[in-house]
């Protein structure tokens, strides 16, 4: 999995990024996955002000807001 998203459920920010990592990993074929923070107090602890988070390649790449654009820069570029 190239993408990871950190976030808790009932989160809207988390909702949308989720929307936009999925539809922008999808169109590139690149594999995602998810990590509810609220399941690990080390996690939840780290992210719970930031959510969502998302990294790239086992990098941190946004918190907050997702960018698409940018996203798909990190996943197209070398």
């Amino acid at each position: 999995m190239r993408v990871t998203l950190y976030g808790k459920p009932g989160c809207h920010l988390c909702d949308d990024a989720r929307a936009i990592v999925e539809q922008v990993c999808g169109e590139l074929g690149v594999g995602w996955t998810e990590i509810d923070i609220t399941q690990d107090p080390a996690l939840f602890e780290q992210y719970g002000e930031q959510i969502p988070v998302t990294f790239v390649d086992g990098r941190q790449h946004d918190f907050w807001r997702v960018d698409p654009l940018r996203l798909k820069k990190a996943l197209t570029t070398k």
